[in-house]
């Protein structure tokens, strides 16, 4: 028995996508681990399945290429939204489900906007011993746990951002005992502009960097509020190049009306044997 999927991209993060109100895929670990391999799979940043709910016209599940919950993706929550229009199953301006919240979207052609709860678990200046050095980080929860690191916190004379071995940085910020046993996500932030940042992101569940970063670049983005003074809604170009906007409130020393923004597009369609999952 063969299943239609669908493959998209937000910003440079791809999903494999499918309709799965009728319960098709029952082992949905082991599908992402399966058709996320970029070898011997379709290959994708995650899986993204399209359920039914009692709460809104559909519930999304997403599941990291690991097979591990992923929580909350902002830019596959932005990408299912555009495959549920796409579907004829909702309208533009609509909510879906995902870990028993709403999330409000709105779709307009390939660009689309995602309200995002509120951002919990602020903190400064955490200082983090690694292997070869202490690094002052900052740390924001935007739905996944995200640690942000300012490249001039890394004290190279001269480095650039892309001259950074994130893999190496990434794993052991990921791994530090501080975030057990969660662990987290970590972000290397450079500002480029007065309200335009370049971010890379090493995510746990893809144990990698990705070319984006929904969560990410949220969490980048109010860091670069609370360093640099960059006022909503701040530009954030990740690996891709495609950039995203993140729009915010800041009052009473919170963070709330969270907007995320930016493509969300089809990149291919196909089907895949059910057998292998």
């Amino acid at each position: 028995m063969k299943i239609h999927f669908t493959k998209m991209s937000g910003a440079g993060n791809d999903f494999v996508v499918i309709d799965n109100r009728k319960g098709i895929v029952k082992r949905r670990s082991a599908a992402a681990r399966k058709l996320c391999d970029r070898r011997w799979g379709i290959g994708a940043d995650g899986l993204l399945l399209l359920e039914k709910s009692k709460k809104a016209s559909y519930r999304m599940m997403y599941f990291n290429a690991d097979g591990s919950y992923g929580g909350m993706c902002g830019n596959g929550g932005r990408c299912i939204a555009k495959f549920a229009v796409d579907l004829g199953l909702v309208k533009a301006d609509h909510s879906f489900e995902a870990l028993n919240y709403l999330y409000r979207a709105r779709v307009e052609n390939e660009k689309v906007a995602l309200w995002m709860k509120d951002p919990k678990d602020l903190q400064l200046n955490i200082v983090l011993r690694l292997s070869n050095r202490m690094v002052n980080t900052y740390y924001v929860d935007t739905g996944s746990p995200h640690v942000i690191i300012p490249l001039e916190e890394l004290k190279g004379r001269g480095l650039k951002l892309q001259d950074v071995d994130i893999e190496s940085l990434g794993r052991e910020v990921r791994y530090h005992k501080r975030f057990l046993p969660r662990g987290t996500n970590v972000n290397l932030v450079e500002p480029m502009s007065e309200n335009t940042i370049r971010i890379r992101t090493y995510e746990r569940g893809v144990e990698a960097e990705t070319l984006a970063c929904g969560t990410g670049s949220i969490a980048a983005a109010l860091i670069a509020h609370q360093l640099y003074g960059m006022k909503s809604p701040v530009n954030v170009e990740p690996k891709s190049g495609v950039r995203l906007a993140v729009a915010f409130e800041w009052s009473d020393d919170k963070y709330k009306s969270i907007r995320l923004t930016g493509p969300a597009v089809t990149t291919f369609i196909g089907e895949v044997d059910l057998r292998v999952l």
